[in-house]
């Protein structure tokens, strides 16, 4: 996928800084592989993502990913590493219009608790359904370029590390 530039100066004054969470739940069974937790969204066309969302005033990234984690797959998970940041620009095809620049926070974690698809009634309008998919599966099944690239990085560092997990 090609990176996509930063805004111009002159677009930078019409342009909003967003941050956002984004997440991986990853758990580990006997030494095997892991799995993933990822969810179809409640949009009509409904697609394969990671769970996401916007940082809350006073709340740091690894926060954003482990409350979205449990929000939107009803999975409490811990952190085992940062996998990296994601730039890139888009322009609100809503509201004002306004081009945003994003950065984009992805976690590896593991799972300690809860159970998938339990999650509050006012979520479904976000998630129509969360499950575990294999982690070898996920950059076939993400809908997102990003979020395909970031599973295959996760896969690897769970090769190399599988005694931390």
């Amino acid at each position: 996928m090609a990176a996509i530039e930063p805004p111009t100066e002159a677009a930078r004054a019409k342009t909003k800084r967003a941050t956002s969470g984004r997440d991986k739940a990853e758990r580990s069974l006997a030494g095997q592989s892991g799995d993933l937790s990822i969810h179809s969204t409640g949009r009509r066309t409904r697609v394969l993502a990671l769970p996401k969302g916007l940082v809350d005033a006073g709340e740091k990234a690894l926060e954003t990913a482990v409350r979205e984690v449990y929000e939107e797959t009803g999975v409490t998970a811990e952190a085992v590493t940062k996998l990296a940041d994601s730039n890139y620009v888009y322009t609100r095809t809503w509201g004002d219009g306004r081009r945003v620049f994003k950065v984009v926070s992805f976690f590896l974690m593991r799972y300690r608790s809860g159970r998938i698809n339990d999650i509050a009634p006012a979520m479904r309008v976000e998630v129509a359904r969360a499950r575990w998919v294999r982690l070898e599966d996920a950059p076939r099944l993400l809908a997102y370029a990003g979020e395909k690239q970031m599973a295959r990085r996760a896969l690897e560092y769970v090769r190399a590390h599988a005694e931390l997990l």
